[in-house]
């Protein structure tokens, strides 16, 4: 029995794991130039990511980030 909740417990973990994982990129819209953070990567060509392939953990780190990028900090 309690192998049993050990694998239900585990399999629950599995699946809520990566919905407590966030991630938050910073980007520029193409037409406007503006630079937003975003917590999803923009899958669209009206707004690309300026970070690279950096993804960061938190919003004050994707701020922070946002302010070391040339094209954002000119804007």
């Amino acid at each position: 029995m309690n192998i049993k909740t050990i694998i239900a417990a585990a399999v629950l973990t599995s699946f809520a794991a990566p919905a407590f994982a966030q991630s938050f990129y910073v980007v520029q819209d193409v037409k406007t130039k503006k630079c937003t953070i975003t917590e999803a990567k923009p899958t669209t060509t009206e707004t690309t990511v300026v970070s690279g392939d950096t993804v960061y953990k938190t919003r004050t780190e994707a701020e922070a980030g946002m302010k070391t990028v040339k094209v954002c900090s000119s804007n």
